[in-house]
């Protein structure tokens, strides 16, 4: 871990960034596993691999390029991470989200943050695109969370609500979108679990009875700095896979499916989010 404070880190990540980019875009994408060709559609990015940012963690996964682009995308200005890290790769929960911290020092005030997630709620499909309207930190409240340890007022309050960490407003801009451009999708509750092994039947089941329509290994870390950061946030998740719910299921989840599901879906995710850039009015 570095000597430095979030704070410090974050500042130092940003000053790379703001000395290679001439405009400093004001929203932020997160790209999950297998979505990363969205970056190629930014027009002459500025491109910084996450290893010439200090702090970075980097990442370790197949179908994260650990990259940040800069550029115009669907007319405006965007920040996007070609990659994510995730905690069951060993990196701390403050770790994980210093992208988010970044961001949010160099002023970003939207992030649109995408992740694959295996399918929970039984109406649901592979290749459905689901808008997350709530979600269940199960690795936070069990202790892993991203805001544990003294607060550092300069990056947010000691006590984030978080009755609406999916800004409405976004949400039913992407609803109009939806409809526009007749994109079906689904909405519903996103749940972390740290991962990196594919949950079992009984966890499926504890989970949809729970509530949750959805499970991944990410997003909800992020989704909580950015919150705390005062960075509004609309998360879409990528129905890359059913999971399976008994012994008796012939059905086995697996990464490379993940991937395939991504690359599949794409264009739908892509005219989504483009369509959202559009019709999107920064105050």
């Amino acid at each position: 871990m570095s000597d430095r404070t979030l704070w410090e880190q974050a500042q130092e990540a940003a000053a790379v960034v703001r000395s290679r980019c001439a405009v400093i875009p004001r929203i932020g994408i997160v790209l999950g596993s297998g979505l990363g060709p969205l970056a190629e559609r930014i027009s002459e990015p500025i491109i910084i691999p996450y290893d010439q940012l200090p702090h970075m963690p980097l990442s370790t996964v197949a179908g994260h390029s650990g990259r940040l682009l800069a550029g115009r995308l669907a007319g405006q200005d965007v920040l996007m991470m070609q990659g994510r890290v995730h905690y069951y790769e060993g990196y701390s929960p403050q770790q994980i989200t210093l992208p988010i911290r970044m961001m949010q020092q160099l002023g970003v005030r939207v992030v649109i943050i995408t992740n694959s997630a295996g399918g929970i709620n039984k109406a649901f499909h592979t290749g459905d695109l689901m808008l997350i309207t709530d979600h269940i930190n199960f690795v936070g409240l069990a202790g892993a969370h991203p805001l544990r340890g003294p607060n550092d007022d300069r990056l947010g309050e000691r006590f984030p609500d978080m009755s609406r960490a999916y800004d409405v407003e976004l949400l039913e801009l992407a609803r109009r979108v939806g409809r526009q451009q007749g994109i079906r999708f689904r909405e519903g509750v996103y749940a972390i679990v740290s991962g990196p092994s594919f949950e079992t039947p009984a966890e499926i089941r504890m989970l949809r009875a729970l509530g949750a329509d959805a499970v991944g290994m990410s997003t909800v870390p992020e989704v909580v700095v950015a919150r705390h950061g005062g960075i509004r946030v609309l998360g879409i998740s990528l129905i890359s896979n059913e999971t399976v719910d008994s012994f008796e299921a012939a059905a086995q989840p697996s990464h490379a499916e993940v991937l395939e599901a991504g690359q599949a879906s794409l264009p739908r995710l892509e005219s989504l989010i483009e369509g959202v850039l559009q019709q999107l009015i920064l105050n």
